[in-house]
């Protein structure tokens, strides 16, 4: 338990120090153009690497299992632009019920 502890504390001592990495080296002066386009597209990225990986993965091992059906749910409800908690609902019921006949 202690490592994870530790591992908690580097964490969080290294997006503080990269929160204040960048006041420090860019001053008041703006970000160039293609840093910011990067910058902005890198939360949407790590956000849909987070999704998979949580939804794909078991360890170090891909599994295929409920969570990918409620996953493919929230894809097709997105494309078809449904609203934002239809999604989300949907997605939790269309995993919860392929769990119950699993």
């Amino acid at each position: 338990m202690t490592g994870v502890w530790v591992m908690i504390a580097v964490l969080a001592l290294a997006t503080a120090a990269l929160k204040l990495a960048g006041p420090l080296t860019l001053g008041d002066r703006p970000l160039p153009a293609g840093a910011l386009s990067v910058v902005e597209l890198l939360a949407s990225a790590l956000l849909a690497a987070l999704v998979i990986v949580e939804t794909f993965g078991k360890g170090r091992a891909l599994t295929l299992d409920a969570r990918v059906l409620g996953a493919a749910f929230a894809v097709v409800a997105v494309t078809r632009r449904a609203p934002m908690i239809v999604v989300v609902v949907g997605a939790a019921a269309v995993t919860a019920l392929a769990r119950l006949l699993a």
